[in-house]
């Protein structure tokens, strides 16, 4: 049995996105939300795009990783439980352009994602192609928790916010939504996940750590995101900072926010396309590598089956 088999597969494979963590060249932990497939052999996958490749570079500087499996929304679980996985990740320097060695992980996104399948059409292949040239990532599990829905812990007193807690980085994204994702590290170093109802108070957010998540002092981030039950409307916002202990309890002192895909605005599209261009030119032209011919046909071919299977789930 693989050390991926304690985990409730039924569970996992339900979520529609995890997050996913890494450690920075600073040994910052650095936590996005994705989304995986687990596989038989007990590995996960994980996709990211050129233009996004900081996941990919961090691992290959260290490959200690964990996700963590948190916001059921889509996922059809009234009440799911939290998974905790930490493990080691292998992201090699091949740039794929093709869906092949990841047909399940692109149908099954096909399938929940239904928007996405627009990008194939020939309109937007010429404003798109950046998205289709990616790196796996392969992470083997070396640990699982299972921790109960936040919504069964016990619910926090109700605090007025302190002088001064609005203006602290973050505060406006963390705000929108009521939980985020604690990033930080273990005794070992190693990056662990915990999702947590930040508190703000005049040095810094206020954080409830699980028992089983032994975090220590230093470099750590807020991750908050949300998406709708179609993978649609996403949002995401990372606040870095660093985890300080104090009388009341853990606090994430921040330092900075990072919002790659803007807040909402219309402009934010423009300067996000024109970011990722330019972003999978500079990682291309790096390795004297020509941009490869997007395999559009085959990945046609596994949008209509996550068609039909988005029609066959909702008919069923």
């Amino acid at each position: 049995m693989t050390v991926l088999g304690s985990a409730p597969h039924d569970v996992l494979d339900a979520y529609r996105t995890c997050e996913f963590v890494t450690l920075g060249k600073d040994g910052t932990p650095l936590a996005w939300p994705t989304a995986v497939e687990r596989r038989d052999d007990g590995t996960l996958l994980l996709t990211t795009s050129i233009a996004f490749a900081q996941k990919a570079l961090n691992i290959r500087r260290d490959g200690r990783v964990g996700l963590l499996f948190s916001d059921p929304t889509g996922s059809g679980l009234d009440s799911a439980p939290q998974v905790f996985v930490g493990g080691r990740a292998q992201g090699p320097d091949t740039v794929v352009a093709g869906p092949r060695g990841a047909e399940e992980y692109w149908r099954r996104l096909f399938e929940r994602q239904p928007h996405s399948r627009a990008y194939l059409t020939r309109p937007m292949r010429p404003v798109m192609s950046w998205y289709y040239l990616r790196l796996l990532i392969t992470v083997e599990p070396e640990l699982v928790l299972v921790r109960p829905p936040l919504a069964e812990l016990p619910d926090l007193p109700v605090t007025a916010v302190p002088a001064g807690a609005a203006a602290l980085p973050g505060a406006a994204q963390l705000a929108g939504l009521p939980t985020a994702v604690l990033a930080a590290r273990d005794a070992s170093g190693a990056p662990v996940l915990a999702r947590t109802r930040p508190r703000p108070t005049a040095a810094g957010y206020l954080v409830e750590v699980p028992a089983d998540c032994g975090v220590e002092p230093g470099p750590a981030s807020l991750l908050v995101h949300r998406h709708d039950e179609r993978l649609d409307r996403m949002y995401n916002a990372l606040v870095r900072g660093e985890l300080r202990r104090s009388a009341a309890g853990w606090v994430v002192v921040p330092s900075a926010v990072v919002e790659p895909m803007g807040s909402g605005r219309a402009s934010d599209a423009l300067r996000v396309l024109r970011h990722t261009w330019r972003s999978t030119d500079r990682y291309l032209a790096r390795r004297g590598l020509r941009r490869p011919k997007v395999q559009w046909d085959r990945f046609r071919a596994l949008a209509e089956q996550g068609k039909e299977r988005e029609r066959g789930r909702e008919q069923g």
